[in-house]
């Protein structure tokens, strides 16, 4: 009887210090956010957007008006300084999106990603300038062999499975992205698609190569299996390590959304003057397996 009573004061004193907490949450000022990329072989792109409000209900006009338009973006490789030109691409019903890369008109001074080469990133807009860096490190590590296999425990025969061996170099600091493509669809990255050596370093190894998703529409748990009859391209970027801890932390930002209990996190970009978001480099290499039906 006397736990009984205990527990009924407990709860009594809990309910009693119960409160409504109010938050007056302001409206913050537009942050220009910066996704630039440079791969070898390809030129660069840049996009940039301003930072949508918290409470904003969004919407493709929301998402059009987004885009920054007009601003000054140079780009140099330590010897050719190219100024981008903003180019506007049609998706079909109405709707345009907008970059920035090499500008046709002025070929002297463009340039395309190249190994071991260290890039900056110059933005003027808004009455302010915005700068980074990135490098295409040296494509140190590739994909030795690439394979499938039926997929353990699936009761659809057509799921498989695909496995890569690779070789990591020795010595830390080796990070790379992947990104998978089928049947010459769209290359999307892995739902983890950032990995460091620290286990890995100076080994052979072989590891499953989920296919990539997109995450504007996430599909049902068995899309982590390839099927029979499938094309599969593998892509495999090494990056430095500003790009593998912006990727890294942006994934576990996104995979946190929602769960009351996730531990918090800041995406950590490498843009100056408060951006947000990134530019990174790739040094890819790609690998195609086709699995028989």
């Amino acid at each position: 009887m006397k736990k009984i009573f205990s527990a009924l004061c407990l709860v009594a004193f809990f309910s009693a210090c119960e409160k409504d907490i109010n938050f007056n949450l302001k409206n913050s000022a537009d942050v220009l956010v910066v996704d630039a990329n440079i791969e070898n072989g390809r030129p660069p792109v840049v996009v940039l957007t301003k930072s949508l409000d918290f409470f904003s209900t969004v919407n493709p006009t929301l998402l059009l008006n987004s885009f920054v338009r007009g601003a000054e973006v140079t780009m140099s490789n330590g010897v050719l300084t190219h100024k981008l030109k903003e180019y506007g691409t049609q998706l079909g019903g109405g709707i345009t999106i907008y970059s920035y890369s090499i500008d046709s008109a002025n070929l002297a001074t463009a340039f395309v990603g190249a190994f071991s080469t260290r890039y900056t990133l110059n933005i003027k807009t808004g009455g302010k300038d915005y700068t980074a860096t990135t490098t295409i490190p040296a494509l140190t590590k590739k994909a030795d062999s690439l394979w499938w296999t039926p997929a353990p425990f699936a009761e659809d025969t057509n799921n498989v499975i695909v496995m890569v061996r690779a070789t990591d170099p020795p010595g830390l600091g080796n990070y790379i992205r992947y990104f998978t493509s089928k049947n010459s669809g769209p290359f999307l990255p892995g739902e983890n698609s950032v990995f460091d050596d620290q286990v890995i370093d100076n080994t052979t190894y072989q590891s499953q190569v989920d296919p990539g998703i997109d995450r504007n529409n996430l599909v049902p748990f068995d899309s982590n299996y390839f099927k029979r009859g499938d094309t599969v391209s593998l892509k495999l970027c090494n990056i430095d390590k500003p790009s593998y801890t912006f990727w890294s932390t942006w994934e576990f930002a996104f995979q946190s959304i929602g769960n009351p209990f996730a531990q918090p996190n800041k995406v950590i970009g490498n843009i100056s003057n408060g951006a947000l978001g990134a530019f990174y480099g790739y040094s890819a290499f790609y690998k195609t397996l086709v699995i028989p039906k």
